[in-house]
């Protein structure tokens, strides 16, 4: 185990409706990076990423629905996910930071940017963050079934034991060759209540209010046309289901660059949707992205 995960802990943060739980790794002072996750992921989906930033202040809130921040009362929305991450870097007394979000943690990390320019060194969209390419007046509930699929449907399952929800995730295509022991943390972590009635701890009403703000609201829109800080698109070679084509299909991405200028892109070779963060190959890119734009010590 590297240094830097040896600092590894957590910490509860008020936040509109109760307490936000962070995980930290590094120092308590120098430059920081704020990880915001996926829709119903939790901060240990960035263990390999943060073990690549040594000497970082490594910030991965749970963002309110998920996690054990699943109990804050209150709106969601990528504005109120803005607010809750403004207020954790006040209760760390952080400055500024290079924000980085992962799939819908992208949309959050734009908004955040445009709410909060004056926080933010430099912004990186990890396989998330630009609209997709969704049939024309879809309603919510089929968005979320079209981009998210079983995804969405696992949060309705129950399971006996935390091995029986690892077992569930090992049929799944996007980990066939990247099981590894912080993806078994990051599973067991993933549940709440009580054997057998274990069950995910993403709230499907905050991933359905989140959804219908980010496919259907303005502030992505708004922050796509400000870009107020310098921001980068990270796309990964295949999909949710380790597929062809990916979320961000490779013939689509140069209409994307030319539609938003000054938008920065790395293609990410080998990854799909889930291991572009949860595999070590994936965090080195991410971690090469994110040192190049810390401010100089």
């Amino acid at each position: 185990m590297t240094e830097t995960l040896t600092h590894y802990r957590t910490l509860d943060v008020p936040v509109e409706g109760g307490d936000m739980r962070v995980g930290l790794w590094g120092p308590d002072a120098g430059p920081a990076v704020l990880l915001i996750h996926g829709v119903t992921a939790s901060h240990l989906s960035w263990p390999f990423v943060a073990e690549r930033l040594p000497g970082v202040r490594v910030i991965a809130p749970d963002l309110r629905g998920r996690g054990r921040s699943n109990g804050l009362t209150g709106p969601a929305g990528l504005a109120a996910h803005a607010r809750d991450l403004a207020d954790v870097m006040d209760a760390l007394e952080v400055e500024r930071a290079v924000v980085v979000g992962h799939s819908m943690g992208a949309f959050v990390a734009l908004v955040f940017g445009d709410l909060h320019p004056d926080r933010v060194d430099g912004i990186v969209l990890v396989d998330g963050g630009l609209p997709l390419d969704l049939p024309a007046g879809i309603s919510a509930d089929e968005a979320i079934r079209t981009v998210l699929g079983p995804t969405a449907d696992r949060l309705a399952l129950r399971f006996a034991s935390v091995e029986s929800y690892r077992e569930f995730w090992r049929a799944h295509p996007a980990f066939a060759r990247d099981w590894t022991p912080e993806l078994e943390a990051y599973l067991a972590y993933d549940l709440v209540g009580e054997e057998p009635e274990l069950r995910p701890s993403t709230s499907y009403a905050t991933l359905e209010e989140d959804s219908i703000d980010q496919n259907t609201g303005t502030a992505i829109v708004d922050a796509l046309a400000h870009l107020r800080r310098p921001t980068v698109l990270l796309t990964a070679e295949r999909g949710l289901l380790d597929q062809v084509p990916a979320l961000y299909d490779a013939e689509r991405v140069p209409e994307l660059l030319t539609r938003y200028p000054g938008l920065g892109h790395v293609a990410v070779e080998d990854v799909n949707h889930y291991t572009i963060a949860m595999s070590p190959r994936g965090a080195d890119v991410i971690a090469s992205v994110v040192r190049e734009r810390l401010p100089a010590r």
